[in-house]
């Protein structure tokens, strides 16, 4: 009796009907839902394995892009430096032709003043020199109003014998 007392407790409450009822509910339904669980899951899977091969493409594709710029960046840089040594080069020639053109128009000019100067000189002795043959003209002039024949020998003598040390002199 005492089993029968227990059983009909057991079939008497809801809990044992609930159970019952989801026993039964997991054998006719447990393979679909089964089925439709592991295609979800399966889908899901799916897509977040593309998604890790379209990040990982998509890191590729960034590396490939960064080495690219750093390549591009190194080969500008490059070619900076290469445009400030030929500027820098291109400096300092041009700034030796200015110090040697300078130098020579300096020299040029500085032949040009001793050239006024010599110029000058010559002109000086030339003025001197006229003005000592006219004083000399004007003496002899005055001398020969005065002198005799023998004292204008004896004169033009002298002049002749100091005419070679006169020119040098000149």
């Amino acid at each position: 009796m005492v089993y029968h007392a227990l059983t009909g407790v057991i079939w008497a409450h809801a809990v044992f009907w609930v159970f019952v009822a989801f026993v039964i509910f997991f054998v006719i339904f447990g393979r679909m839902i089964w089925r439709v669980l592991a295609g979800m899951l399966d889908a899901r899977a799916a897509a977040i394995r593309l998604e890790l091969e379209e990040a990982a493409r998509l890191r590729r594709e960034a590396q490939e892009m960064l080495r690219d710029a750093q390549s591009r960046r190194e080969a500008a840089l490059a070619a900076a430096r290469e445009l400030l040594e030929h500027a820098r080069a291109e400096a300092e020639r041009v700034a030796a032709a200015t110090r040697a053109d300078a130098e020579a128009a300096t020299r040029r000019r500085e032949r040009m003043a001793l050239d006024r100067i010599a110029a000058a000189e010559q002109a000086a002795v030339t003025e001197v020199r006229l003005a000592a043959i006219e004083v000399a003209a004007a003496a002899a002039a005055a001398m020969a109003r005065g002198i005799g024949e023998q004292a204008d020998a004896a004169l033009i003598d002298r002049a002749i014998s100091g005419l070679p040390a006169a020119l040098r002199a000149a």
